[in-house]
């Protein structure tokens, strides 16, 4: 098996350097190991083992004016948007690719991004026309058909609307109703009354007070406007759940008849509202927080129809402004990026337009990328990364001394079950439909977000397709899907920064891929959260009682163990909110170990810069995690992330992991040591 695993990696790891050919290869003259170089000795790894590991490349890699953090995957994303780019630029420089191909599209919306002169010619002439129809809005109804046709270009207005697979029921699709986005990250940036909070609702307020100033209305009017946004949108936060509160599946679904829908908002008409958002012949939909549907029953008869007018208008602004003439944009990074993120200035034309491109026909250019980046049997490859981890984790569950041998062997047949996708989709999604030119950029961002609300609609009535993936190949990111059983792991995760041209070591291997990635995402099966969903998919409970109840009180632990990490001033880490990526973080870690260990160098005693294999280990992972952030950015990741910031990913769960303390003699009276008695042990 490690033969098998070390040959993966061997033929992966050159991924990093795609589209460098003019790049020698490192040699072991030249090459500077980043796992230990980064290392800051002025700090013990007692006292804070994030710092120990990763203060040396903080040190000389401040954060720049254009981003809000920096760290690995600024490195790593780096690297993509460059061949993005190339592949951008190419597209575009091809005027003579064929209608409707996949190059003429990423070529020609790439294309209208950087033609800044046509986009502010442009002006917002191609939303004049909806402006016309929210002014014509004269009762109820109208609002309502303005609002559903809000949706089909993806604007979340006044609810949320989804078809996704049914949480009892995985094989079919479920139209799912939600409580709406907000214009604020999360709803209790709405009723914080701590200094950064209110100023953040200051800032917001005389926000939209420029943005309608911006698009030609009176400035009186257009401050009248911001209050009028700022008390609807509160209305509409009041009646919304906290994050904590949204973590619960089963409370968070409740299937009701449309008949009981009307019941408690008749004013949302939803026979009539269901059918203008293209769902046709329905008896029943999934709604997740029905004191929200409640409490938009009062807010449409309380609100006037110019107010709602005001904040249609307001969500048509907001949602494309990223596509309008430059003091539109800069206004709006001025808030979204500097107030929320600190970001101080924006980034070059170039890579926000790369980034929009991918983000946008982030399937159409995967299919260049894979070609042009990877190299053959790179799926094969990490399918087999996959299933050696995957593996481990039977072993260790096996182990397990707090479950029963009923709910182990439902464990083991659930983890048996998880589908790996890896590297790249079998199937591509069909965007023939899609139509871009070079004529006008905010046009094809309309197009784009019709088409991806067509195709979610589309899938309603119709079997579920298990195909699908909710990333690119080309995205440093992956995840676990519960209501398929299925983990996604997109190619360029193998990239691993500094190795490039040379294999990485096993222990750098197991702590970044191994632990990091398909460990942590297999450990998402198992949390709070995808614990709740058997290994069909389906929201059942398949543990014995005794099971849950100590399965819950490993999980509290972690959760008070995380509320007591200080972030910003008072600010704390949400245990409670972060738990299932807390899990998935120490289970994640304590995979990639086991797995480790079983290597010859993980066995072995030999040092390595100076390093034992343990202490390497544990640096690799810490490398995993080698973020910076800025305060603003670090206080928006608190109030509206499931994520703890990066520095207790690391600190968190190596202080409960009893091999840590050995490997670097963590003691009693260090800031990293916990008590035996409250280190978690769940997975």
């Amino acid at each position: 098996m490690k033969k098998t695993f070390l040959f993966s990696i061997a033929l992966l790891a050159i991924i990093y350097s795609c589209n460098n050919s003019d790049k020698k290869a490192a040699t072991e003259e030249t090459f500077i190991d980043p796992i230990t170089t980064h290392i800051d000795s002025s700090i013990s790894p007692g006292e804070n083992f994030f710092l120990f590991a990763n203060n040396g490349w903080f040190k000389s890699h401040p954060i720049p004016a254009s981003e809000k953090a920096n760290g690995i995957f600024n490195t790593i994303q780096d690297t993509i948007n460059e061949s993005i780019r190339k592949i951008c630029v190419a597209s575009a420089a091809d005027t003579k690719a064929a209608k409707g191909s996949n190059k003429q599209k990423i070529g020609d919306l790439y294309f209208s991004g950087m033609d800044t002169a046509s986009i502010e010619k442009a002006g917002l002439s191609i939303l004049n026309e909806e402006f016309s129809k929210i002014d014509a809005i004269k009762n109820n109804s109208d609002l309502l058909t303005r609002v559903a046709e809000f949706h089909k270009m993806n604007i979340r207005a006044l609810f949320a609307f989804s078809v996704i697979q049914d949480d009892k029921n995985s094989a079919q699709y479920v139209v799912y109703l939600g409580q709406t986005r907000l214009g604020l990250p999360e709803r209790d940036y709405y009723f914080n009354t701590d200094s950064r909070t209110i100023n953040i609702r200051k800032e917001y307020a005389g926000h939209i007070q420029k943005m309608f100033e911006l698009t030609g209305t009176e400035k009186g009017m257009s401050e009248k406007n911001g209050a009028i946004i700022m008390s609807i949108e509160s209305i509409l936060a009041k009646a919304s759940r906290k994050m904590e509160d949204l973590r619960d599946p089963y409370k968070n679904y409740n299937k009701m008849s449309v008949a009981s829908l009307n019941k408690i908002n008749p004013s949302g008409s939803w026979d009539q509202t269901l059918s203008q958002l293209g769902i046709k012949n329905i008896d029943s939909v999934v709604v997740g927080q029905p004191e929200f549907f409640t409490q938009l029953e009062t807010a449409i008869k309380k609100i006037s129809i110019n107010d709602w007018k005001i904040y249609l208008k307001w969500n048509l602004i907001d949602r494309f402004a990223s596509g309008m003439n430059k003091k539109l944009e800069q206004q709006n990074f001025y808030f979204y990026s500097t107030v929320l993120d600190g970001i101080k200035e924006q980034k070059p034309r170039w890579k926000e337009i790369v980034e929009i491109t991918n983000e946008s026909l982030g399937e159409l250019i995967g299919q260049i990328y894979v070609v042009e980046c990877l190299p053959k049997g790179t799926k094969e490859k990490l399918l087999e990364i996959g299933n050696n981890i995957r593996d481990i984790y039977a072993e260790h569950i096996k182990k397990l001394n707090w479950m029963s041998a009923v709910t182990k062997e439902k464990a083991l047949s659930k983890l048996n079950k998880i589908v790996m996708k890896v590297g790249y989709p079998d199937k591509w999604k069909d965007m023939s439909s899609l139509e871009i030119s070079r004529d006008n950029y905010l046009q094809n961002l309309i197009n784009i977000e019709k088409w991806d609300y067509n195709f979610m609609v589309n899938k309603f009535g119709k079997p579920v397709d298990r195909t699908q993936w909710d990333m690119y190949p080309q995205t440093y990111n992956a995840y676990y899907n519960p209501a398929s059983n299925e983990i996604v792991v997109p190619a360029c995760n193998i990239i691993v920064p500094g190795f490039e041209g040379r294999m990485p070591d096993d222990a750098v291997l197991y702590g970044i891929i191994g632990g990091s990635t398909f460990g942590h995402e297999i450990t998402h099966g198992f949390d709070d959260q995808g614990s709740l969903y058997d290994e069909n998919g389906n929201l059942s409970d398949w543990w014995t009682i005794i099971d849950r109840s100590q399965f819950v009180a490993r999980t509290k632990l972690i959760v008070e163990q995380f509320n007591n990490y200080v972030v910003l001033d008072s600010m704390h880490v949400r245990g409670e909110n972060t738990q299932g990526e807390n899990i998935a973080d120490l289970g994640g870690v304590i995979m990639g170990y086991e797995a480790f260990k079983k290597t010859k160098q993980g066995q072995s005693t030999e040092l390595e810069n100076g390093y034992t294999s343990d202490q390497r280990y544990f640096l690799a992972y810490a490398y995993a995690w080698m973020v910076n952030r800025t305060d603003a950015s670090l206080a928006k990741q608190i109030m509206s992330d499931v994520h703890s910031p990066a520095e207790f990913r690391i600190n968190g769960p190596l202080s409960d992991v009893d091999e840590f303390y050995k490997a670097f003699n963590i003691k009693k009276g260090d800031k990293m040591y916990r008590d035996e008695k409250i280190r978690v042990k769940i997975w």
